[in-house]
């Protein structure tokens, strides 16, 4: 069976503790590999790996040699494509659609779109009067942080990790990544690459494992670390700021969200509907930015509700290679417990099931897989739980509304604020409405497209700081200023 050992130093290794756990497919419940689980020590190994490449070879590097080598990345990923396709389908078990067109092509681009950022990045300088008359010079320069502690989700495994390590390189910085104990795979593979292209030793470490009392504990606990970014719940980001507090660490968390999209009498029905399929169901409802909560305007409610149902009936879940296979399956199957549990609860706050709310019949190999039905409710008052509660699953609450300042005040009644969709055709309502919404990202007669140069992150209970262009590279660096007396 295949072993995905650490990653420190430029060197695959075991745990000193000999611990390890399983990877599961979630598609067929078997197990594909065993992970390495890091201890303290190992932790403790890798930063000071990484503290010796950024005084060392990695921050005495040229920035054009360092910006190159992020390129040799993008293009060793991609050079590898099949390896990292399989693999994180393999983790995952979306359909290799989905992978194969967003998740491994935006692991590339991410290294080229930082380096070609960080290459062209300026900073401040002032001529300042002095008393004698010869003046001084005040200019700024942009250092990196230090080490940077890389949290990672198990949804989007590669396309998120790589979000957060090429920019974090390119500022100069070096990581130790921490994959999700769900999908360790293609960080895993990201590190041969990296060694193959070049990148020095200490430059990429990966240590495998779990939160509390593992190697997330302990990463976000060393006093080496200096940064601190994740993506993933919000429960989780609250316990990684109490633990960072002591050391006062610079902290990036894009976390949880309870989507809204508002669907006005207006919009183009059919552009609005299959746009709101893929933003309740792509990966199975398992993307932060999906939408859980519904709104449609009342002349249209019933007959969207309908549109909706059918679409949902139509996705084909199944072997992830096969190209009629539309969903894929939850991440595992505590996660499916957690999302059943929601299907039930839903019944008891007096939900009307539209479509789903169980498991569907899946033949050998997939009967033991994490499925769900693609599900749909309305009915609920805006006060159940289904609808305030995060789920992270194939499934939306539809509620009617009668007015702009209904469906606005509705969309902003949650303690999320990630992203929010507006479909309308009167494009005056459209900014109106989206001026007025309490979410990080708005998208308007659209979903989940996005210039790559632009601030990404949530507000209230989805997270802290942005990502996205300059304002990734602001978060891995800070500024020093230096006063030159003429």
């Amino acid at each position: 069976m295949k072993k995905l050992q650490l990653f420190i130093n430029n060197e695959f290794s075991d745990s000193q503790s000999g611990k390890s756990f399983p990877d599961i497919n979630p598609v067929t419940g078997e197990q594909i590999a065993e992970v390495t689980e890091a201890t303290a020590a190992d932790v403790d190994a890798a930063v000071r790996a990484a503290e010796q490449a950024l005084h060392g070879p990695w921050g005495t590097m040229p920035v054009t040699e360092r910006l190159a080598l992020l390129r040799k990345v993008a293009d060793g990923i991609e050079a590898r494509f099949d390896e990292f396709l399989a693999a994180e389908i393999a983790d995952t078990g979306k359909p290799r659609s989905l992978a194969c067109s967003v998740d491994i092509p935006r692991g590339a681009a991410n290294f080229r779109i930082f380096a070609d950022l960080a290459r062209s990045f300026a900073t401040d300088c002032f001529e300042t009067d002095t008393d004698d008359g010869e003046g001084a010079l005040n200019y700024a320069l942009r250092v990196p942080i230090g080490v940077v502690g890389v949290i990672c989700p198990w949804n989007l495994p590669l396309l998120l990790m790589t979000w957060k390590v090429a920019p974090a390189l390119a500022a100069g910085n070096t990581v130790v990544v921490k994959p999700s104990e769900e999908t360790p795979a293609t960080a895993t593979l990201l590190a041969e690459v990296m060694r193959e292209v070049g990148i020095p030793a200490g430059v990429y470490n990966v240590v495998h494992g779990f939160g509390p009392d593992s190697a997330g504990e302990a990463l976000v606990q060393h006093p080496g670390v200096r940064a601190i970014t994740f993506t993933g719940e919000t429960r989780t980001g609250s316990a990684i700021m109490r633990n960072a507090a002591a050391q006062v660490k610079h902290l990036s968390f894009e976390l949880g969200g309870k989507n809204p999209a508002i669907i006005f009498a207006d919009a183009d029905f059919d552009k609005a509907v299959a746009g709101t399929v893929r933003s309740v169901f792509s990966n199975c409802g398992q993307v932060c930015l999906c939408s859980e909560r519904v709104y449609v305007e009342r002349p249209l409610f019933e007959r969207f509700v309908e549109a909706l149902k059918l679409a949902a009936e139509k996705l084909k879940p199944g072997d992830p290679y096969d190209p009629d296979t539309t969903i894929g399956p939850l991440i595992s199957q505590a996660h499916r417990d957690k999302v059943l549990s929601y299907y039930q609860l839903a019944r008891a706050e007096g939900a009307q099931v539209i479509t789903g709310g169980g498991v569907p019949e899946m033949e050998a190999p997939f009967a033991n897989g994490s499925f769900v039905q693609p599900t749909i409710w309305t009915g609920l008052p805006e006060s159940a739980r289904c609808v305030k509660e995060e789920i992270f699953g194939p499934v939306c609450h539809i509620q009617p509304f009668d007015t702009e300042e209904e469906a606005i005040a509705m969309a902003n009644a949650t303690e999320y604020g990630l992203c929010a969709a507006v479909w309308t055709q009167n494009l005056s309502r459209g900014h109106r409405v989206a001026k007025k919404l309490e979410t990080g990202i708005v998208w308007v007669n659209t979903w989940f497209l996005r210039d790559l140069r632009t601030p990404f992150g949530g507000v209230k209970m989805s997270g802290i700081g942005r990502e996205g262009g300059i304002h990734s590279i602001q978060f891995y660096s800070e500024m020093r200023n230096i006063c030159v007396k003429l």
